[in-house]
């Protein structure tokens, strides 16, 4: 699940560069980065490396957290949602520790707001569970563009919570992002499942976790974090072993082994595009990811999106973009 790495321009400037999988890397378009209007005269400059680079690691970002998912759903209907956090935060975690320590010194694991990092833990876990949930019953490609609400929740969110104003074409893109999720699950018909509230919930807690940077202390790193998100989620999800562990099949270990290794190189690439190109450049990437749930979905459960789901996903991307351009 996608989960956003770098905040809203309202959050704090020098916490700006986390988060966890895709429930969460929408929201970087909230940055307010401003652009100035090319003159007509000036030559064209050619990509910076960096900018390059950064793209290429985007992609390869998207790449990995769409097989992270894909993972995901295969497992659901054997294991908990639960269980499939723990192991995907509990096997990555010492080279997480061992990473965030290398590159941030002995003070990456010093926490100025613990209090803040357990709640944002508990979003995370509640953001994931439900989200994993779906896709025990949804396609993978129409899970995955309604958890691209995201930026709609927080723009709502944000204008209820920190009373921050709205204009007309907020309202309009919101309008457009709503009738596209109206479109893929289509209450009343009969094709309509519960299940596809569930990405929908996801996506609110996400956009709440998202906000709640807003509360991280600025001296915190984005090492920090990272392993603290990682540490958390694998924490209270561990709680629930008693009640929900199921014996892993020798068969499945190597994809639990999959999902730590793609859902940590995702994080990891997203992340660090983020810090080599701007974000209007490589935030629009990540919603390549409806392309190669579309396809993982058709490869291994033979699920082919109708007219209808495509048409509510690409309300959603206009709406999000729309609105986070903004």
């Amino acid at each position: 699940m996608h989960i956003l790495f770098e905040w809203p321009s309202t959050i704090s400037r020098p916490s700006k560069w986390m988060m966890s999988d895709r429930v969460h890397l929408r929201s970087s378009w909230l940055t307010g980065r401003h652009r100035t209007k090319k003159r007509k005269d000036q030559p064209r400059r050619a990509l910076d490396p960096r900018h390059f680079m950064g793209i290429l690691m985007m992609c390869a970002g998207v790449i990995c957290l769409s097989v992270s998912d894909a993972i995901a759903k295969y497992l659901t209907p054997t294991y908990s949602p639960f269980q499939i956090i723990f192991l995907r935060n509990i096997i990555p975690l010492p080279l997480a520790v061992i990473v965030a320590v290398g590159a941030g010194g002995a003070g990456a694991v010093r926490s100025f707001s613990p209090a803040t990092h357990l709640l944002r833990g508990v979003l995370w876990l509640a953001a994931a569970v439900l989200y994993f949930t779906g896709l025990r019953d949804l396609p993978l490609a129409e899970a995955s563009a309604l958890v691209f609400v995201v930026p709609i929740f927080i723009t709502i969110l944000s204008s209820c919570l920190f009373r921050e104003n709205m204009g007309c074409q907020k309202w309009v893109a919101l309008l457009v992002g709503f009738a596209g999720v109206l479109t893929i699950i289509r209450p009343g018909a009969e094709t309509f499942q519960l299940a596809s509230l569930l990405p929908l919930v996801s996506a609110f807690f996400s956009a709440l976790l998202l906000l709640s940077a807003r509360y991280i202390d600025p001296r915190e790193s984005v090492w920090t974090l990272l392993l603290y998100l990682n540490s958390t989620s694998a924490l209270l999800s561990g709680l629930m072993m008693p009640f929900v562990w199921v014996p892993v099949q020798v068969g499945d270990m190597w994809l639990f082994l999959g999902i730590a290794v793609f859902g940590t190189a995702g994080m990891t690439l997203m992340t660090q595009a983020f810090r080599l190109a701007p974000a209007t450049i490589v935030a629009p990437l990540d919603y390549a990811g409806l392309l190669w749930s579309t396809l993982l979905g058709w490869l291994f459960w033979n699920e082919t999106p109708e007219g209808a789901a495509l048409l509510g996903a690409t309300m959603i991307i206009v709406s999000g973009v729309a609105s986070l351009r903004q």
